[in-house]
């Protein structure tokens, strides 16, 4: 049975594929090419990938996506069609549910919605549900740096803290928009924001929102 994750890797190497080496996305400073080789660095250098949490590691992981981002094009895509290597515990099906549905859904939506003519994607039910499972249990690390109260809110009502301070700003949305938006993709996430003008000013320009 395909998984969340493997649908949205899937998703992501055709987008990546369709849009070249050039393309911009919603990472600051990345085209495709240098997205395609962050997906494979993240599943297939453990040694390396800890730069992106770990400042000793950082400069490994410069060199590391360097090497990666050299290799052609064609071929980054491939590995990530093809998944990690056979013994990575990416492999477990149950450990690339956690650690890559999110990941594979916010970078095809940074591929995608960096392009003038996108739309919003029509998700079901059952996906939004698993979206906002995770948002629930990372919110709070991803709003921790922000410099207001955040309090994330589903269209049915639901609710979940990112981060408790005032003033406090409402963001309303599908769990697919929040996502993206505690994600630090705030300019690109379909959300309604309530609170004081200058807290969502605040809200809009912040770096801090993220992992």
């Amino acid at each position: 049975m395909s998984t969340f994750a493997k649908r949205e890797r899937l998703l992501l190497a055709d987008l990546l594929e369709t849009a070249g080496p050039e393309a911009p996305t919603l990472c600051e400073g990345w085209r495709t090419r240098d997205l395609a080789a962050h997906v494979v660095v993240r599943e297939r250098r453990p040694d390396a990938a800890g730069g992106t949490m770990l400042k000793q590691l950082a400069s490994r992981l410069d060199r590391v996506m360097d090497e990666y981002g050299a290799k052609p094009y064609d071929e980054l895509i491939q590995l990530i069609r093809t998944g990690p290597p056979r013994f990575s515990p990416f492999q477990l099906k149950q450990v690339d549910e956690a650690a890559n549905t999110v990941e594979f859904y916010v970078h095809t939506e940074d591929v995608r919605r960096a392009q003038p003519d996108w739309s919003p994607r029509e998700l079901d039910p059952v996906f939004q549900d698993a979206l906002w499972s995770r948002l629930e249990r990372a919110a709070r690390l991803m709003g921790r740096g922000i410099p207001t109260g955040l309090v994330l809110r589903r269209p049915n009502g639901q609710t979940t803290v990112a981060h408790r301070g005032t003033p406090v700003v409402t963001a309303t949305g599908e769990p697919s928009e929040l996502l993206l938006f505690a994600y630090g993709r705030q300019s690109a996430a379909k959300v309604e924001l309530e609170g004081e003008e200058d807290a969502i000013a605040k809200l809009h320009e912040t770096k801090q929102l993220g992992i």
